[in-house]
């Protein structure tokens, strides 16, 4: 018997752009995160005394800023050099060999697979072989499982691949190949990286995505680790548990305000909800978005009074305890009480006024030529940063606001419901 653990992108050192607008961000705890979070992972593998890791990919972010990122890297590799614990690990499209113009030695427990050819690397003192390729540029766009050789036969036989496979939302499509492909090969195990979101495609064989080992923004929320593998004396993976190792938990918090007509109930069921994230994150820092939806009487107070909730808010996350919820943002997704088509049928003028909020409205569904033109030559992952800075929700919010509050005006006489 033996054990290994499968992780993938840990993203040392990403900068989480954008944290700087954020007032109060707790910023040296969610730029140290992915730091942190492979440093567990090294314990973790020193803890269960592990005979192997590998890493499928994006170790790094991109291009070194200067070698403390390589240093702090390879000072992990002695404590599990130390433990006699090799380390076998692949390149992403973020740190494709293109991508690192910086390079220090590593310890000899550490092999990095080529990124010209599938390699074959046998493991000392078991029955295993290791199959991989790293990327030689950002943008790969074969499918480099053709290359691979099939399973030796009397081993192990494990791949090491940074994949889209077929496609997965919220990330651009690298070195595809489809389950078919895989399963040709005859190996017992697919150590997949690139996809953040952890997933066991199948189990015989096993296709895992391990996902990223610390979330970096919202869209990445969830508890995020690796996977532990046994493999019997068979050759035959046993178990594949779940590890966590996130230090900074991301959470996506929907509050239902449906029916509710006074503000302490509302504050309550959010206090409700950061409390059972919180509880859930297990003394882990929870890096919140709220999300205040349904349809309540609050909906015009909820926009027209913004930066007194969000103090409330605040308040709020601060009896969850010292430093234990940081708000992120804070979403209005609330609609009125009201039938607002019914409001427009009152009379001329409001008709005019309902009908123009609905048509500029309706324009935010595309961006303004210049940003499109600019989108073009950005690279795949800056441009995602500033579609979600220009997309939809966040171009509408300001107009969200200015329509509630005239709506609400609209809706009442005299500070009376019409």
């Amino acid at each position: 018997m033996f054990r290994f653990i499968h992780a993938a992108d840990p993203h040392l050192d990403s900068p989480l752009q954008g944290l700087e607008a954020h007032e109060g961000a707790p910023l040296d705890r969610l730029r140290g995160a992915t730091r942190r979070a492979f440093g567990d992972l090294v314990q973790l593998a020193i803890d269960e005394q592990i005979d192997f890791l590998v890493i499928a990919g994006d170790l790094y972010d991109r291009d070194w800023r200067d070698y403390n990122t390589g240093l702090f890297f390879r000072g992990q590799m002695v404590r599990l050099f130390d433990q006699n614990i090799p380390v076998y690990l692949i390149s992403g499209n973020h740190d494709a060999a293109s991508v690192i113009s910086k390079k220090l030695s590593l310890p000899e427990n550490v092999h990095v697979f080529s990124t010209r050819t599938a390699e074959s690397k046998e493991v000392p003192k078991h029955r295993v072989v290791i199959h991989g390729r790293g990327f030689p540029n950002r943008a790969v766009p074969e499918n480099l499982v053709k290359d691979y050789p099939s399973a030796i036969s009397g081993k192990f036989n494990l791949g090491l691949l940074h994949t889209s496979l077929t496609g997965r939302p919220g990330h651009d499509t690298y070195a595809p190949c489809s389950e078919t492909d895989l399963r040709e090969k005859g190996y017992g195990y697919w150590a997949l990286g690139h996809i953040h979101q952890p997933e066991v495609i199948s189990q015989d064989p096993w296709i895992v995505f391990a996902g990223n080992c610390q979330g970096r923004h919202v869209r990445e929320a969830g508890p995020r680790g690796c996977r532990l593998i046994t493999v019997n004396d068979s050759l035959t993976v046993e178990r594949a548990d779940w590890r966590t190792l996130d230090v900074v938990r991301w959470q996506e918090l929907n509050v239902d305000c449906t029916g509710i007509k006074n503000e302490s109930e509302a504050l309550r069921r959010v206090g409700e909800s950061m409390k059972k994230a919180v509880n859930e994150a297990e003394g882990r820092l929870v890096a919140a978005r709220i999300v205040i939806g349904g349809t309540t009487c609050l909906h015009g107070s909820l926009h027209r009074d913004g930066h007194r909730w969000r103090a409330e808010l605040l308040a709020c996350a601060q009896d969850q305890g010292a430093e234990a919820l940081w708000i992120e943002r804070i979403k209005i997704a609330t609609t009125p009480v009201y039938d607002v088509a019914q409001l427009a049928e009152r009379d001329g003028l409001t008709k005019i006024v309902v009908e123009n909020l609905a048509e500029a409205h309706d324009k935010l569904t595309t961006l303004p030529a210049e940003i499109e033109e600019m989108l073009g030559v950005l690279p795949p992952e800056l441009r995602r940063e500033v579609e979600a800075e220009w997309g939809e929700d966040q171009r509408g919010a300001v107009l969200n606001d200015v329509r509630a509050i005239i709506l609400e005006a609209l809706s009442t006489k005299g500070g009376h419901a019409s």
